[in-house]
């Protein structure tokens, strides 16, 4: 027997050349069926599914691993959140109490201006009856005076209204003419002026004020009703609830007086 047959290394039989060439065949076929990869519209919809599991899923751990954490953490860190917590409700509360303090504050300043804007109409309008720029309305009396002689002279008249503002008197007008504080009898008997215009009799008085009080001013044993009557006129004095004064005087502005701050 010869030392080639025997030999461990000697030359490859045949039949495991061929074997080794089937091999090297077969991974080639699989290496081209695998690269490029191709792929189906089948295998991309089942890829995009299990993105999104697989994105939910992390979305969950990761939820999970929060509450896990705080039910892990230690007793000091569960202090502190609770902390944090009280306080930013307390900064909530104190805020909260801020501004209720504000709107009370803007809603009394509001009541205060409507007030005093109130008072300040009230006002105006007391002294515009006081000056005779309003009209004016009340109880009263209607006091009239029949002078059939023209005998009543225009002092007369003068002193029938100092004794209704005695009385309490609060708006008078005669004859269509508004009498105020600065207002001025002149004239004669039968050509009576009240602030340089004429009236004529009969002599009619619109009063406001408590007429309990104004009837009797008039009435007093020798009052202006008993001198008039020496004088052959007729005054009748008739009370009323309501008594219009609505003779108005134009508003004079002064020339040298100003409003004062004080």
């Amino acid at each position: 027997m010869s030392n080639e047959d025997h030999t461990p290394h000697g030359p490859r039989r045949p039949e495991a050349a061929e074997t080794e060439a089937a091999g090297t065949t077969g991974r080639q076929r699989l290496i081209a069926g695998l690269w490029p990869p191709r792929v189906t519209r089948a295998q991309l919809v089942v890829a995009l599914l299990l993105f999104g599991l697989g994105l939910g899923l992390a979305i969950q751990v990761r939820s999970t691993s929060d509450d896990s954490a705080l039910r892990g953490a230690r007793q000091e860190d569960l202090i502190r959140i609770l902390d944090e917590l009280d306080d930013r409700s307390q900064r909530l509360e104190d805020e909260k109490t801020r501004l209720e303090a504000q709107r009370r504050e803007l809603e009394n300043s509001s009541d205060q201006a409507e007030e005093a804007r109130r008072q300040t109409q009230e006002r105006a309008r007391q002294l515009g009856v006081l000056a005779g720029t309003v009209a004016a309305e009340g109880p009263g009396i209607t006091f009239t005076v029949e002078d059939p002689l023209t005998a009543v002279e225009p002092d007369k008249l003068l002193d029938t209204i100092q004794e209704l503002r005695a009385a309490g008197a609060e708006a008078i007008q005669v004859n269509g003419v508004r009498v105020v504080a600065d207002s001025y009898f002149s004239g004669e008997a039968g050509a009576v002026e009240v602030d340089g215009r004429r009236i004529t009799p009969p002599y009619g008085f619109r009063v406001i004020g408590r007429p309990q009080d104004l009837e009797p001013a008039l009435n007093i044993p020798g009052g202006i009703v008993q001198t008039l009557e020496k004088e052959q006129a007729k005054a009748t004095v008739t009370r009323s609830e309501k008594i219009v004064v609505d003779a108005l005087r134009p508003a004079k502005r002064p020339d040298y007086a100003r409003s004062s701050s004080r």
